[in-house]
């Protein structure tokens, strides 16, 4: 018989077998229709402490993990986090809405604007604490279309870390936000994980800490690698405290850089050498690793013969860029982007972003310009989930470019089909206070405390770039040479551009400061709040112009006075000719205040804010007010020195790090004297008793 012939009947006799039956039924002919999704968002990781990203000044961190697997799919070099800080980047990211359009531009929020003391000439607008439990995330779109979805680590989308909404209010089926071994250490120099079986951060068989964050991701994998899965996994790493568990990695670096970890380098030393920050960055790369690890090698059961990776999208980037130091310590160091984290700036801005997956080119190194505002659609696309046409979407589709030609930045569209070359940045917070935008080579940068500041620059141009011969050539990423002066033309037109983006927006500005103590132009301008009465839910006052045009008057209300997470909420009030002002109270307002904003951008809030403790309600109007709270003028209080230590206290630790101290003062005299002062029991931070108390 013919050997070819004899081999096509036993074929014939196998796949009759129950057993190849069964396997030949549950094994798909082709790869499953809906990938795996994993979006790793670090923490505060800068764009140079990622070894591939080195330039310049070599980094001395490893991190070859994360480096091979920027050599599994495309590598970006001008990718993005939508905004300077996380809490706005994570919402942007979750709900595909501009930080400016969702009114969540930094961090906590949910107040009513006050100035942080009276070194700042002007006060951050109202922005919102969170982002809303009904936003169309894109957990609850890949949920609808059959994916299971999961979180683990920081959340950090409202007020506080535990604060409304949490992800199963927004979609996801499984979260966990335990902080393994990132809880704080109460001695950074002692109290090392070991290798005792009793230890929560045992050391593994490589010498690194047990970290539940980590284990609590791939126990997501393991639960749900038979079906289609979503997994947001939000590493704490590489957030402060800066510390290490791994007494091995520490000392590691410490004779790399010949450092001695009880003397670390000081805020104003420049370069990358903390060797805390150096063993936290190789910690997050081994953590990682494990996760990349468990894709390479386990077998996909919805696929088999097949592993987990080849059919998951992985994106990997950072929700800001890199926290260059505090307290009176370098952390890490941007160069040669400027600035960090809490600035708009490219060292704010710039993060790494690597994304790999079925079908995307490997060893593709790109300098298309993207941001975390782009997952959504590309996700979307990705797993063949259809946009909803009453959900915006302020990114653009990466697929396209990442499957044709990931260089080809003509291929980065919005959904009209026009190509996207211009991105925005807005925040207008702390001693920042700026908005930012880039179209093609040149960024531009609009300070808005500029007037009568000769430090500041109303604007900022620079040449990041030069691609005029048609390569991408870097030019002045450092942002050190002003062009402003030079092209006014094109400063002024990209500043025209800006607002219109803002304005569709409906950004929100900083205010002047009327109680600022120095002079300030227009300052004597500020009108006067004569009374206020309230009538049911009609609320109304009556005012004083005094040389400025008041334009616009807002309701800030809050419906949970003096409870946990009290929370601020902003509305349109009515003007009514140049006097008066109404407002109608929202169902299960509990305190009010209304604001007042003149043609000069001047705020007067009434009544004046002070904070005590995390609450503004005992300063603001009370609907439980027999009387309503009428009076003649605004009245002053004895100052409540809980007020700038929530300013101050911006991670929310209830405890004041000495860079919080001098951000919070911005510029006032012999600072570190005075936060020592502070310190009473010399522990190189200051609790709210500390400061309080001895503020009295």
């Amino acid at each position: 018989m013919d050997l070819r012939l004899r081999f096509l009947i036993l074929l014939s006799l196998s796949l009759n077998t129950p057993l190849a039956a069964q396997q030949t039924a549950r094994s798909p002919a082709s790869r499953p229709s809906k990938p795996n999704v994993v979006l790793i968002l670090t923490d505060d990781l800068g764009w140079q402490d990622v070894k591939c990203y080195d330039i310049d000044e070599p980094s001395p961190m490893e991190t070859p993990n994360i480096d091979a697997f920027a050599k599994k799919g495309v590598m970006f070099w001008q990718g993005y986090s939508p905004a300077p800080t996380c809490a706005p980047s994570r919402c942007a990211i979750l709900s595909g809405n501009h930080p400016a359009r969702a009114q969540k531009t930094h961090v906590v929020g949910g107040a009513p604007p006050a100035p942080i003391n009276q070194h700042f000439r002007m006060m951050d607008p109202w922005y919102s604490g969170r982002m809303p439990e009904n936003e169309l995330t894109i957990a609850r779109m890949l949920r609808e279309n059959g994916y299971t979805t999961g979180h683990s680590g920081k959340w950090h989308i409202a007020i506080e870390h535990n604060a409304f909404p949490q992800p199963t209010d927004v979609g996801f089926d499984f979260t966990r936000s335990d902080r393994g071994s990132r809880r704080p250490m109460n001695d950074r120099l002692s109290g090392f994980a070991t290798t005792a079986k009793d230890d929560p951060f045992r050391l593994d068989e490589n010498g690194y800490p047990y970290h539940q964050t980590n284990e609590d991701a791939l126990s997501f994998l393991r639960e749900n690698k038979d079906k289609p899965f979503f997994l947001y996994y939000a590493t704490w790493l590489v957030h402060s405290p800066i510390h290490t568990r791994s007494q091995a990695r520490l000392e590691k670096y410490a004779r790399r850089l010949g450092i001695d970890p009880a003397n670390t380098p000081k805020k104003d030393t420049p370069g990358q050498q903390n060797p805390f920050y150096c063993a936290m960055v190789e910690e997050l790369d081994h953590y990682l690793g494990i996760i990349f690890d468990y894709l390479d090698e386990t077998e996909d059961p919805r696929w088999p013969g097949h592993r987990l990776r080849e059919n998951t999208y992985v994106i990997f980037t950072s929700d800001n860029g890199g926290m260059e130091g505090g307290p009176e310590e370098r952390y890490t160091d941007n160069h040669p982007l400027a600035k960090g984290k809490i600035s708009a700036m490219e060292g704010g801005t710039r993060v790494p972003l690597l994304i790999a997956g079925p079908g995307i080119p490997a060893g593709v190194q790109t300098d298309v310009m993207a941001s975390g505002l782009d997952f959504y659609p590309t996700i979307l696309s990705m797993t063949s989930t259809p946009r909803r046409a009453d959900k915006n979407l302020d990114g653009c589709d990466l697929l396209p470019l990442l499957k044709n030609d990931p260089r080809d930045s003509k291929l980065v569209t919005h959904a009209d089909g026009t190509i996207r070359d211009m991105m925005v940045w807005h925040f207008p917070h702390g001693s920042a206070l700026e908005s930012t935008i880039r179209i093609g080579d040149y960024k531009l940068v609009r300070n808005y405390d500029h007037v009568n500041n000769p430090a500041t620059p109303h604007l900022e141009l620079f040449q990041l770039y030069d691609s005029s011969a048609g390569d991408v050539r870097r030019a002045d990423i450092e942002e050190a040479k002003n062009l402003a002066g030079a092209m006014p033309e094109l400063a002024d037109k990209m500043n025209s551009r800006l607002t219109e983006i803002l304005t569709e927006m409906d950004a929100s500005y900083p205010y002047y400061c009327p109680t600022y103590p120095k002079p300030l132009p227009n300052k004597e301008k500020v009108c006067t709040v004569l009374s206020h009465r309230r009538n049911g839910d009609n609320v109304e006052v009556t005012f004083r112009e005094n040389g400025a045009r008041v334009t616009r008057a807002n309701l800030i209300y809050t419906l949970n006075g003096n409870e946990r997470f009290e929370e601020w909420f902003r509305a349109s009030a009515t003007l009514i000719g140049n006097s008066k002002v109404t407002a109608q109270l929202p169902d299960g307002t509990t305190h009010y205040f209304l604001n007042l904003i003149d043609e000069n951008q001047f705020l007067r809030s009434y009544p004046e804010v002070v904070r005590r403790g995390k609450s503004f309600a005992d300063s603001a109007l009370s609907i439980d007010d027999a009387n309503a709270r009428s009076s003649k003028g605004a009245s002053r209080t004895n100052p409540d020195w809980n007020v700038p230590f929530d300013r101050f206290d911006t991670n929310n630790d209830d405890h004041l790090s000495l860079q919080e101290y001098k951000t919070g003062q911005a510029g006032g005299p012999k600072l570190d004297q005075r936060f020592n002062n502070f310190d009473k029991n010399k522990d190189g931070k200051v609790s709210r008793t500390e400061f309080v108390d001895r503020a009295r």
